[in-house]
Order: C-alpha cells, then sequence, then structure tokens
C-alpha cells in the first residue's frame, strides 16, 4: 500500500491495512536505508512484526494497554557483546503492527516515515543517542541513493 491518499475516494474501498509480512517488508527496506555505521551497531539485527506486544512485555514495561508501544529492542548491542558469554540471542527489534497503524491513523506522518522512525529510535535509546543524534540518522535514511 502506497504511503499516499488516493486522490479518489473510490480508491480506498479496496484498499487494506498492510499484512504483517508488508510491514515487515517494509522495516526490512528502512532498515536497509540507514547509514552503515548506525545499522553496525546491531550486526546482525532481527526485526519481526507481531500484532501486539505479549503480555510479558505489557506486565514488565507496566503499560496500560498493548497500545502503548509501537516497537521494543531486545538484545546486547555490538560494543556491549562479550565473546565469554555463550549462547547469546540475536539483536531483535519487535514492530507492533496494530499499534503503529493505529499510530498512523491519528497523524499526518507516511507509514514508512513511523517505521523508520521507530527502529531508528529502539536501537538509539538502546545505545544512549541524543534525539538529535537520532533525528540526524532519520534524515540520513530518507536521503536518496
Amino acid at each position: 500500500m502506497s504511503d499516499s491518499a488516493p486522490s479518489d475516494p473510490l480508491a480506498w474501498q479496496s484498499a487494506k491495512a498492510p499484512s504483517l509480512e508488508e510491514l515487515e517488508s517494509l522495516a526490512q527496506e528502512a532498515y536497509r536505508r540507514l547509514p552503515e555505521t548506525f545499522r553496525a551497531l546491531c550486526e546482525g539485527l532481527v526485526v519481526r512484526v507481531e500484532d501486539f506486544p505479549t503480555d510479558e512485555v505489557l506486565e514488565s514495561m507496566r503499560l496500560e494497554s498493548e497500545f502503548d508501544i509501537l516497537g521494543l529492542f531486545q538484545g546486547v548491542g555490538l560494543p556491549f557483546r562479550s565473546d565469554s558469554v555463550s549462547g547469546q540471542m540475536p539483536n531483535m527489534i519487535w514492530l507492533y503492527r496494530r499499534p503503529i497503524l493505529d499510530y498512523w491513523a491519528e497523524h499526518d506522518e507516511a507509514l514508512g516515515a513511523i517505521v523508520t522512525h521507530v527502529l531508528v529510535h529502539e536501537i538509539g535509546h538502546h545505545f544512549g543517542l541524543s534525539d538529535e543524534d537520532m533525528e540526524a540518522i532519520e534524515r540520513a535514511a530518507d536521503e536518496p541513493g
């Protein structure tokens, strides 16, 4: 589905929200567009999309609603990994489709921009990056080429 609204109101009759697979593809493309130096922080990052966070996530983060979280980073970033710890799970970012779509419906932003923002912020906050740093990374991801 395109990020721009169809000019013909009847075009909305067949429009559907992106599926889990479509949103995951959008997220993979957004991740590929991030600067290499930023992506290197999370070597081997796995991005997964689910409709909602698990009950365990809701409880551990003390969230009131499953719509209160758009994404979650789970793992240990490359600078903090240790060869002495065996069996480390890959770094993962969970994107929550229904909360993202709800946010998209309520704001005047392109879906791709929202997904990129969530990806950058989930990785960035984990590494203690400033909001200014993350905004620069998002701008770099939007540049052509």
